[in-house]
């Protein structure tokens, strides 16, 4: 069975009457959306995310594969269609040498309280999967059973990889455990989505090029001699030194910035002093520093610090200054971009398709790019027709489960679709 790519249009041409299979089947489309609910419950931060991989290995298990957790003790990889991939030893139905289709989930919750007034809400202080992770994980799971019934009956056009991957929230990003960890040998594409809540379920955004920002975090230490509020003169006044750390270093990068670069630091805290008659020794400052350009992305280290020093020195505090890199921007592949579009088209027609803005978000989906092609998707997850927008990292933060089925289907698709790419 041949189902095409249209490069110009970028839409799905399937024979007439003929449907493409990997829908998914209505009693696997209930156990996701309780396997989410689930993990909505028992958030698990980076690097600590047991049991959910506890969760996923025993699934993958039941389903005759091989899963294989990653050597920092959290998070999988699994595949689909290669002589190695079924429990017994023995090769599924289709297993062509051909370059593996990646499929990436991210495992890990947030450090921020569940708000929630709903029976799947988190039971676990303070944490909460409130960027969808748990939505990623079972889309990822989901198309990984479908295509593993696809395969036992040698309708997978190409293997198939399931990344699992811990800890994303953690800058650098849990990207490049998975990576050492061998995810990528072997891997031709890889595709991803992000939950967004912009968009309605059902649909899906998409862009070619840059999609996400870079992200990388920033923390300043200033020091200078204190004294008594009444004479400031004899002091660095290192309130007004963070002060102004805070407000000119942004600006001054501004002016030397190409503007349509996006370098823009934001602060997330600022501490210092205890008394209100005592001109404190020290004061601390952390944010992240945000791109929407790759090249100005390689340059900002050198830019921030130079901007905190001159603007440090101007009011006598002595700096010292964390740079910490993150993540460079999502740069999603042309054809894959298409890729997508056909598969998500074929499955729900064309105007379940919208382009979609570049964001100032980081995802460490990017270091996946670095090696091999790929693009990420924006996952609709908002109720058509509601007028609440609950946004991401927040603890009211929601989806409409529809997301899941919408999700397992555009990659089922995307898998059929692939196989007709060159490699």
């Amino acid at each position: 069975m041949n189902h095409s790519i249209s490069r110009d249009a970028g839409t799905a041409r399937t024979p007439a009457g003929d449907r493409l299979p990997g829908a998914l089947p209505e009693a696997l489309r209930a156990e996701l959306g309780l396997f989410r609910r689930d993990l909505h419950m028992h958030p698990e931060l980076g690097n600590q995310e047991f049991r959910t991989t506890a969760a996923l290995k025993e699934r993958l298990e039941r389903a005759g594969l091989r899963p294989r957790v990653l050597a920092v003790g959290t998070g999988l990889i699994c595949d689909i269609g290669t002589p190695d991939a079924t429990a017994d030893g023995t090769a599924l139905a289709a297993a062509p040498a051909r370059p593996l289709l990646a499929l990436r989930a991210d495992i890990d919750a947030l450090p921020i309280p569940d708000t929630k007034t709903v029976d799947y809400a988190s039971t676990i202080p303070g944490r909460a999967h409130a960027c969808g992770h748990d939505v990623h994980t079972s889309v990822v799971l989901g198309a990984g059973l479908v295509l593993a019934e696809l395969a036992r009956t040698g309708a997978l056009p190409r293997p198939v990889r399931l990344i699992f991957q811990p800890a994303e929230e953690v800058l650098p990003g849990g990207a490049s455990d998975a990576i050492e960890s061998g995810a990528l040998e072997g891997v031709g594409r890889i595709l991803a989505v992000h939950c967004d809540p912009r968009v309605d379920a059902g649909r899906i955004g998409i862009r070619t090029g840059a999609i996400t920002s870079a992200c990388d975090r920033l923390e300043v230490g200033l020091d200078g001699p204190g004294g008594h509020t009444a004479r400031p003169h004899l002091t660095t006044d290192m309130v007004t030194a963070a002060s102004r750390v805070a407000l000119d270093v942004p600006a001054l990068l501004s002016r030397r910035v190409d503007a349509r670069a996006g370098l823009a630091v934001t602060w997330g805290r600022l501490a210092s002093g205890h008394a209100c008659n005592v001109i404190p020794q020290h004061a601390e400052l952390s944010g992240t520093v945000r791109c929407l350009d790759l090249d100005a992305w390689r340059k900002a280290p050198d830019l921030v610090h130079a901007a905190i020093d001159e603007v440090a020195a101007l009011h006598g505090a002595k700096s010292q200054i964390t740079y910490v890199r993150g993540v460079p921007p999502v740069v999603n592949e042309p054809v894959t971009v298409q890729l997508l579009h056909s598969a998500m088209a074929a499955r729900r027609g064309e105007g379940a398709v919208e382009d979609t803005e570049q964001s100032l978000g980081g995802e460490d989906f990017s270091w996946y790019l670095e090696h091999v092609p790929g693009a990420m998707a924006r996952l609709g997850v908002h109720p058509p027709g509601d007028p609440a927008r609950r946004d991401l990292h927040r603890g009211d933060f929601d989806v409409d489960e529809l997301a899941i089925k919408v999700g397992v289907e555009l990659f089922t698709a995307a898998a059929l679709l692939d196989g007709d790419l060159p490699d």
